[in-house]
């Protein structure tokens, strides 16, 4: 549950909307000047002739979006608003204000927007399984399964309904009936990646070399399907199959080089094989990346310290305190160097 490059926009909206908002109630129709932005302009033009026409505020609405936290949603969802005043019984309207909300962390407006949605659609299968989603985003788990059992009754075949069944389990903690729901999920729809996925994570808590098969058939569906590579790549780290998930840690950076927790997990294999230049530059590579990744200071203060350079090591160990400041290992670390 993602441009157009409109930031410059914004401030002059808020201006615009905070002089008129006085008088405005979330029946009126949005009114925004020139954007500079040739799409939106366009829109706003045939809105401006077409002030009752639905849609064009939905189009709108979708641009707006793609802007997400930095000005658009409160945009989007005034169109939205106005686009459902017009035409209250639009369910695909429903669901994308819904799916707003919830990026916007809204999650309660989320949920009353889909329970709008199935009010007026009751038998809806695509509107019950958001419902089911979003529920289960906001835990209501009890709300979740008691959608769930009216999909199923309608579908007893629908794999979505029993992906869904299953990480409600899982998130409750009944890994066996997750597994049961998820297995069921992939009975039903082989091409079921994600319930491919949850099976590998399940199977590799409990040290089981399933998992590989599980991550395999979700690979199938994707074969660069970053979780299913992530979770097969650490299920053979921790299986002492070092080379293969350095292969896999590998392909992953090479098709998206910024994805840090590949590139801390490499490291930290190469550190593991005593290979401190190695393990250093992917270090290196994770803070660049990701500033604020404690435990990769850490590891390169490790490999600082390995190598002798103790003022490195616990200039690095303070550093992942700053971002953690009880992270036990780095506490370690400079208490090992002699500081408290």
């Amino acid at each position: 549950m993602k441009g157009i490059k409109i930031a410059a926009i914004f401030v002059f909206f808020t201006i615009f909307l905070a002089s008129s908002c006085k008088n405005e109630t979330k029946s009126d129709a949005p009114q925004f000047g020139k954007t500079g932005n040739p799409t939106i302009d366009s829109l706003t033009e045939l809105i401006f002739k077409n002030p009752k026409n639905a849609d064009l505020y939905f189009q709108r609405a979708k641009l707006f979006n793609e802007k997400g936290e930095q000005g658009g949603y409160d945009f989007a969802i005034k169109d939205m608003e106005y686009a459902l005043t017009l035409d209250s019984n639009n369910v695909d309207y429903h669901h994308f204000l819904g799916d707003i909300y919830m990026d916007y962390s809204q999650s309660r407006l989320a949920v009353q927007t889909m329970e709008r949605a199935a009010s007026l659609s009751p038998t809806r299968l695509p509107t019950l399984l958001k419902l089911t989603e979003f529920y289960l985003i906001t835990k209501q788990y009890g709300s979740a399964l008691q959608t769930i059992d009216k999909i199923l009754k309608q579908d007893p075949q629908n794999s979505d309904a029993y992906f869904l069944m299953g990480m409600v389990f899982k998130e409750q903690g009944d890994e066996p009936r997750a597994i049961n729901s998820f297995q069921k999920a992939v009975d039903l729809n082989a091409e079921n990646k994600d319930a491919f996925f949850e099976l590998g994570q399940l199977f590799t808590k409990r040290g089981n070399p399933l998992a590989l098969k599980y991550f395999d058939n979700a690979l199938l569906q994707d074969s660069m399907d970053v979780n299913a590579l992530m979770g097969k790549a650490f299920y053979l780290q921790s299986n002492n199959k070092v080379k293969e998930a350095i292969d896999i840690y590998r392909k992953i950076i090479i098709n998206d080089p910024d994805y840090e927790a590949a590139t801390f997990n490499l490291g930290f294999l190469y550190f593991e094989q005593k290979d401190y230049d190695k393990a250093r530059q992917h270090f290196d590579m994770c803070i660049k990346t990701s500033p604020t990744y404690y435990k990769a200071y850490y590891y390169r203060g490790l490999v600082a310290e390995k190598k002798g350079d103790k003022a490195a090591a616990l200039k690095d160990y303070e550093q992942a305190l700053e971002f953690k400041s009880d992270y036990d290992k780095a506490l370690e670390g400079v208490a090992r160097l002699g500081k408290k």
